[in-house]
């Protein structure tokens, strides 16, 4: 089980970050407005095909927001799950051999030297 929420973490950060990258380096709306007063280039367009850098990297954005949201979904769930073997740490601990002092028996205590002269009612 410790493994598996390893993983799902592991998965989780490296789509966090690969999210991340991909979202900054799209272009916005505005950007589009530029180009067309011959500004922009048209790079994207042949490296990714002729429809364009958008759809591929909106499309990979969408997929990796799904991954990382079912991983957060799945650490949530597994994170709430109660563990059988999991006790607190004075439960684990062995029970303490006896000291000296708790063999000893207890002296019996003397009544103060002023009890004495109390008169009784």
């Amino acid at each position: 089980m410790n493994i598996l929420l390893t993983l799902l973490l592991a998965v989780q950060l490296l789509s966090a970050l690969v999210m991340i990258g991909l979202i900054l380096v799209q272009h916005g709306k505005g950007a589009d407005a530029g180009a067309s007063l011959g500004g922009g280039s048209s790079g994207a367009a042949t490296l990714f095909g002729a429809s364009g850098g958008s759809n591929f990297m909106s499309r990979s954005t969408a997929i990796l927001a799904t991954v990382f949201l079912s991983c957060t979904l799945a650490l949530a769930y597994f994170g709430q799950a109660p563990q059988a073997e999991a006790g607190t740490v004075l439960e684990t601990l062995p029970a303490a051999p006896p000291t000296p002092a708790d063999q000893i028996p207890a002296a019996p205590v003397a009544p103060p030297a002023g009890a004495g002269q109390i008169p009784a009612q």
